[in-house]
């Protein structure tokens, strides 16, 4: 049993190690224990069970770094437990491993932590591979929110989950889909039903200068990226579609403010960042004047996601 991070950006990025492990151990069961926001990410992944009990698996690798991991698994009675040394939850675990180096990007963090264990690494890429049936359903919702099935889609990805710092301004995200109107090129907005506020922010600053596919609200996990496999690119903040859609060989290019993107960037993705002198902070809302996202141009973005095109 693998413990899955909390995040969806993070659980796309523990793909491959989560390959490398059943690459390793291909005749046992494996499975993932994952919250409820995330555990439909594993549905598109071949060759694992989504959380079954955690009672019936002898092992449990634990790639989050929190006590409360370690603790669940142990009162599960799962006999061996491994993972990182770290949040004080050493005695729980029997065998805790030594943290890399800081600095090391997220997904060579959990690679790391399986190689250390025995497991030898494969691709370093988070790659999913989805079955004709769950791209067809994205182009049948896009279809039905108004695309014609003919002219290139690029998606954009206003919200955040993890806070309003790491959200560029919605008018910023009007100006890109008005930027891309002229092109020929269809916008569509994605996201959490939590992210319904942020979209009626963006359409309303449009002012009618493009007419935008607004699905955010409507999908799930392996609808969005049914939905993501009909498009060009994505543009987003630092998120879970962003490295969903990565994840799926899209071009992506991502804005990042309080999050440091040599940590947590897709592996191709063009970033475009402000330099301030607060960044990255990791904080969930900016305490100042949020320029290191309000001073990322709109123009600098649309060039980005034209050469993605």
């Amino acid at each position: 049993m693998i413990i899955a991070p909390n995040w969806l950006g993070d659980a796309v990025m523990a793909l491959p190690a989560i390959a490398d492990v059943r690459n390793k151990w291909r005749g046992a069961p494996l499975g993932i224990a994952a919250r409820a926001s995330v555990a439909p990410l594993f549905a598109l992944v071949d060759g694992v069970e989504v959380n079954a009990p955690l009672s019936n698996y002898h092992t449990a690798i634990l790639l989050p770094n929190s006590f409360h991991s370690a603790l669940m698994v142990s009162r599960a009675g799962v006999r061996e437990r491994w993972g990182y040394r770290a949040d004080w939850r050493g005695l729980l675990l029997t065998r805790a491993i030594a943290r890399p180096a800081a600095g090391t990007h997220q997904i060579d963090y959990y690679q790391q932590l399986v190689r250390a264990l025995g497991v030898d690494n494969g691709p370093s890429t988070p790659r999913l591979v989805l079955a004709p049936a769950v791209r067809e359903k994205g182009a049948a919702l896009l279809r039905r929110a108004g695309w014609d099935g003919r002219r290139p889609i690029v998606a954009i990805a206003p919200g955040a989950a993890y806070g309003s710092a790491k959200r560029w301004p919605p008018s910023s995200f009007a100006d890109l889909a008005a930027g891309l109107d002229e092109d020929g090129v269809v916008t569509v907005m994605v996201g959490a039903s939590a992210d319904k506020a942020t979209a009626v922010e963006v359409a309303r600053a449009l002012r009618g200068r493009a007419t935008v596919i607004d699905v955010v609200g409507q999908t799930d996990i392996p609808a969005l990226a049914g939905v993501l496999a009909n498009c060009r690119a994505v543009m987003a903040n630092d998120s879970g579609a962003l490295h969903l859609g990565a994840s799926l060989g899209l071009k992506v290019a991502g804005v990042f403010g309080p999050t440091d993107e040599r940590l947590s960037a897709p592996r191709e993705a063009a970033v475009l960042t402000h330099e301030t002198w607060c960044r990255p902070c990791a904080l969930r809302e900016c305490p100042l004047d949020h320029m290191r996202m309000i001073r990322i141009p709109a123009a600098d973005v649309l060039a980005a996601t034209r050469k993605a095109l």
